[in-house]
């Protein structure tokens, strides 16, 4: 915290998060509070266990007296779509209550991550070789099948084999932009959860893969994205043009909010889309120069055309940038210019402002 970091992050659904108590991140959020910082979370589940992940990031918030970002929300698999309602309605408690909370979205119906979230947690401790060794046991590999047929059927599998897709696959490229579905086919297996289990284990074990998962509803993004204390947040990795099909946020999440969700749908007003990227995120990190239009404040600018922008990659081909954005300014220095990319790289580390 002295050199600068915001808070304390979570990963609490992956390893090795997954495996730390409550008490444990209370105790860490606890020295982050003392310096002034914030407690951001990737919730430890965003399937059925949805609602009790957001109540411990609120206990977590109050326990230790810090601010709570809960990160990329959304509510994952078809048992729990229509649960923002619920959740949002906890937020608005616990800020009630004396809990600062805000979150952060993506605005699309599918999540993206690696295979292995589709296999329980207990197998996956102790890495790979452990994992190997239990599914050499007849019984503990019923029970880690058990669990990925849980998955697809209840989580991020969607109840479908066609909403399951991969992205990047190093061990067979030829995998990449199709489905679990198109795998088992290939394989001649049935293209059911029970049958394709045992794919899911394959593909973990040959390295595991990047995955895009359709298993979000359209009105829990609408609901979510109209909420006040959303920000706008691609979650989007780096991503090399060409490179796999990696899922489109990476390309188009600001066009696509400022396009569809914007000028089409009327689920934001343009100055709240714009304040949910600039201003909200920028006051939240306590940035006192960014996100803002006036002197004293870093020239960080977009010009774009609301009437024409948008997104335009598709998660059959997201290698493709957005349209209507006529320049991009960073720290003052132009790396978009009449909508081409520039060599310039003006960007710097930013770090925690000090009391």
């Amino acid at each position: 915290m002295r050199d600068g970091a915001f808070g304390l992050s979570t990963g609490l659904r992956y390893l090795p998060g997954t495996y730390a108590t409550t008490d444990e991140v209370v105790a860490l959020a606890q020295v982050a509070s003392d310096s002034g910082g914030i407690y951001a979370s990737h919730l430890r589940e965003e399937g059925l266990g949805l609602i009790a992940a957001v109540a411990e990031a609120l206990e977590i918030g109050r326990r230790a007296r810090i601010p709570v970002e809960i990160s990329h929300h959304k509510a994952i698999g078809r048992p729990m779509w229509g649960a923002s309602v619920r959740t949002l309605a906890m937020m608005d408690s616990a800020r009630a209550a004396g809990t600062d909370v805000t979150l952060d979205q993506y605005p699309y119906t599918a999540s993206s991550t690696g295979l292995s979230v589709l296999v329980p947690t207990w197998a996956l401790a102790g890495g790979d070789s452990a994992l190997r060794r239990r599914t050499g046991d007849r019984v503990l590999r019923d029970s880690v099948l058990r669990g990925i047929v849980e998955n697809l059927l209840n989580d991020r599998g969607g109840g479908d084999l066609r909403r399951v897709q991969f992205s990047r696959v190093s061990w067979d490229r030829s995998l990449e932009g199709r489905t679990l579905y198109d795998w088992a086919v290939q394989r001649g297996i049935e293209p059911v959860p029970e049958r394709a289990a045992a794919l899911v284990l394959e593909g973990v074990l040959n390295g595991g893969a990047g995955m895009v998962f359709h298993g979000i509803d359209e009105a829990d993004v609408r609901r979510i994205l109209a909420y006040p204390q959303t920000m706008i947040g691609s979650d989007g990795r780096l991503t090399r043009p060409g490179e796999g099909v990696p899922h489109p946020r990476s390309y188009g999440t600001f066009p696509r909010v400022l396009g569809r969700y914007v000028r089409d749908e009327h689920v934001l007003t343009l100055e709240q889309a714009v304040h949910k990227m600039t201003g909200l995120p920028a006051a939240r990190l306590r940035l006192r120069d960014r996100g803002c239009i006036q002197v004293g404040c870093a020239a960080d600018l977009t010009l774009f055309d609301p009437a024409t922008v948008r997104d335009v990659g598709t998660y059959e081909d997201p290698h493709r940038y957005p349209e209507g954005i006529v320049y991009v300014l960073v720290n003052g220095v132009p790396v978009v210019e009449r909508g081409v990319m520039s060599s310039a790289r003006p960007g710097r580390v930013l770090r925690r402002p000090r009391p």
